[in-house]
């Protein structure tokens, strides 16, 4: 499970209103028919339109500064393997995104009127996606673009002699560029992995869109605060303030495995990807200290997920250590970083 809150963008991308993000989040509607389509949905209400997401959002932003942001949008991605234990994508990764918003307000160590918030404070969106494309970032991409190098300069020497600006022998080079597809390190259906392909398999995942402001458009709840649990003196009062980023991210993989009875594996854990980060010496004991069986499926999630292992794992923990983790704590960094505003 990964989960990543980000805040607004203000500018480049986005503009002030929710509008742009929004209609973002409709693409995957334009290519399919109207009883295929996913709609916006809310703790309380399905099938909601986009005009009523963009005038509730943009609506709720009272003296808030044009530098800061207005809504914050949160993706929720579970792995395969949680994804293989729902019955029905769509409707579970409803359910679940109710649920989720629970602890996300939970989360807040914020008090509105003298009593905790509860889900009715906050005023959210979402909609559940079930396509995903390769992008720049991912791992796939990066190991197979010395094979796209290559290939985009052998195309350009079949192009200028095809033009008459140089000389060669263009079938030549055409069956070079025909075994550097081949011979490309990450393949899909028989082809060479390349930014903007459709991924295989389901790919459903969670699209958020919450409110900086409260329902009532009075308080701010910011999930970017760095503040974690503090009180502060305003207009004369103790108020408290700040986000428990640590408490949501355990607190939603909980709720993930209490729903659908998942039993979650030591390298799914937030608490581990942390110690990755944080503390390797400490994830890596725990790491080898799991059963055979459950060290076996955590090797294999660990590969699945790009980590680049070694071919053949040395047999003593010593050679392991030395030998494959710090390539693999690198090729797993970004994704860990990922799963946060900041661990």
């Amino acid at each position: 499970m990964y989960i990543t809150i980000t805040p607004q963008k203000l500018g480049g991308n986005y503009s002030q209103s929710s509008g742009d993000f929004v209609g973002y989040l409709e693409k995957e509607n334009q290519s399919l028919e109207q009883e295929e389509m996913e709609h916006f949905f809310n703790q309380y209400g399905d099938k909601i339109s986009v005009e009523e997401v963009v005038k509730d959002i943009d609506g709720n932003g009272a003296k808030l500064k044009k530098t800061e942001p207005k809504f914050y949008s949160i993706t929720v991605s579970p792995s395969k393997y949680e994804l293989n234990r729902l019955q029905n994508s769509s409707q579970d990764l409803k359910r679940y995104t109710r649920e989720l918003m629970k602890d996300y307000v939970a989360s807040f160590n914020r008090e509105i009127n003298g009593r905790p918030i509860t889900i009715d404070d906050i005023k959210y969106y979402a909609k559940i996606e079930h396509q995903r494309t390769f992008k720049g970032t991912d791992w796939q991409i990066k190991e197979n673009q010395p094979y796209a190098t290559k290939i985009l300069q052998l195309k350009t020497e079949i192009r200028n002699i095809e033009e008459g600006r140089a000389e060669g022998n263009s079938k030549l080079l055409q069956q070079k560029i025909d075994r550097l597809e081949k011979e490309a390190p990450h393949q899909q259906d028989g082809k060479r992995i390349v930014q903007g392909m459709p991924k295989a398999g389901n790919q459903s995942h969670i699209h958020i869109i919450v409110s900086r402001k409260d329902a009532s458009n009075t308080f701010s709840l910011s999930p970017g605060s760095k503040h974690k649990a503090s009180e502060v003196e305003m207009h004369g009062k103790n108020v408290k303030r700040g986000f428990d980023r640590d408490k949501f991210f355990q607190s939603a993989e909980k709720t993930f495995d209490q729903t659908f009875g998942y039993q979650r594996n030591f390298v799914e854990t937030y608490k581990a990807r942390k110690d990755f980060v944080k503390n390797p010496k400490v994830y890596f004991a725990s790491l080898m200290k799991l059963p055979i069986n459950e060290k076996a499926i955590a090797f294999k999630m660990m590969k699945e997920s790009g980590v680049p292992m070694l071919p053949s794992i040395p047999v003593t923990q010593a050679q392991l250590a030395m030998k494959a983790f710090n390539r693999l704590r690198r090729g797993v960094e970004v994704a860990i970083k990922s799963s946060s505003i900041g661990i």
